[in-house]
């Protein structure tokens, strides 16, 4: 009996295939491994009324997993402030890490599905990668997810998408998020 193999993302199939060998020759690397490459991508999301609302927490929980097709984790207060009425230890917020199939999964399904959703959408910025060459998006709603139906959510929430990326230059890192399909905006 044949066992099933695991079918590889269609972003995983296009880096290993296309794009690591046309940056190696490129950058003229002398190993394929010197090749920058996605690491990692952390979803998070504030919610600030949580330590008031058990239920926002849990609402927010589902579509977070809905999203990003794992459980996220609780994201804890480590200090008291006053002004804004929180002690530490409350929840404060969600986030999920995303590796391997996962990640690609979903950076293909926020390419190809998500960013053609957002209104007034002008490209991604240019200047949204730090010193390490991460690059960071906030997104304003969740409802430009498709796994998110219009009906059952009760409060529109932003989230913050890191996009870790194993490379030591930032013009690497935005060749490669190019090669993936990143719209960012023209250069001037």
């Amino acid at each position: 009996m044949a066992t099933a193999t695991a079918q590889k993302p269609r972003l995983k199939k296009l880096y290993d295939e296309k794009l690591a060998p046309e940056m190696v020759e490129q950058f003229a690397f002398k190993s394929r491994m010197q090749a920058p490459k996605l690491k990692k991508v952390v979803v998070n999301i504030g919610i600030g009324e949580a330590s008031r609302e058990q239920k926002a927490l849990e609402s927010a929980e589902a579509e977070l997993g809905l999203i990003t097709g794992q459980k996220p984790a609780i994201t804890r207060a480590k200090k008291s402030i006053a002004g804004f009425k929180i002690r530490a230890g409350q929840p404060v917020g969600l986030k999920v890490t995303l590796r391997g199939g996962r990640m690609y999964e979903f950076v293909d399904r926020f390419l190809s599905l998500a960013i053609p959703r957002m209104r007034d959408f002008r490209g991604l910025s240019r200047k949204a990668f730090d010193n390490f060459g991460n690059y960071s998006i906030g997104i304003e709603e969740q409802l430009i997810f498709p796994e998110i139906d219009y009906d059952k959510v009760e409060k529109v929430r932003g989230m913050d998408i890191t996009f870790v990326i194993d490379s030591k230059s930032r013009e690497h890192c935005e060749v490669l998020l190019e090669k993936l399909g990143f719209p960012f905006k023209a250069k001037k």
